[in-house]
């Protein structure tokens, strides 16, 4: 990764760095309702691409996002951490937050994204359009082709449990899980530095 860029997210105070994600998370929504609108014949067509009675929420996006995070997890175990390097960033989002911080940063990101990019952009113009542009969003691991192969991977199977269950709320709780768990193995890994 860019030594620049590095240097640049430890400058990022934490206020800024909150701001930054939020307003990201807000842009994203706000490209979701504008999208939505033209996209959508009614409000209640988007509603329906929630189900929530649906088993496969947790058995499926549960299942799927343990799957993914523990693959990760044995990957970062196995790998030289070059190959997870992304600037930085994720650490500063995670490290030393209190895990209630965590899981509202990993539910906010999980709505945001999976409304935008399977509600809306998969939902309208397919599977690849919708996980492409999802990799390229993730800017960040453009830098590092581990990481963006891995990103576009994620995206392409959280893409694929949306065609086959047609239902949001399944990505979302997987998108939730592995990045709720993920910030915990961050937040985890931060303190026992610190006691160390």
């Amino acid at each position: 990764m860019n030594k620049k860029y590095h240097d640049l997210i430890e400058e990022v105070t934490d206020k800024q760095l909150f701001q930054s994600l939020f307003l990201t998370q807000i842009l994203l929504l706000l490209c979701s309702f504008i999208f939505g609108f033209f996209l959508f014949d009614s409000l209640s067509d988007f509603f329906e691409l929630f189900s929530w009675n649906d088993p496969n929420i947790y058995w499926i996006g549960g299942t799927a996002g343990l799957s993914v995070f523990f693959l990760d997890l044995f990957l970062m175990k196995v790998l030289s951490t070059k190959y997870y390097d992304d600037g930085g960033l994720n650490s500063r989002l995670f490290q030393g937050r209190p895990l209630y911080q965590v899981a509202f940063i990993a539910a906010v990101v999980s709505i945001t994204e999976e409304i935008l990019f399977r509600g809306v952009i998969q939902t309208h113009f397919g599977l690849i359009v919708s996980s492409l542009v999802f990799a390229l969003v993730h800017y960040r691991y453009l830098f590092n082709w581990f990481l963006f192969v891995n990103v576009t991977g994620l995206s392409f199977l959280i893409g694929y449990l949306y065609l086959r269950t047609e239902n949001i709320l399944v990505t979302i709780f997987m998108h939730f899980i592995i990045d709720f768990l993920l910030g915990c193995v961050i937040k985890y890994n931060f303190a026992k530095k610190q006691t160390e």
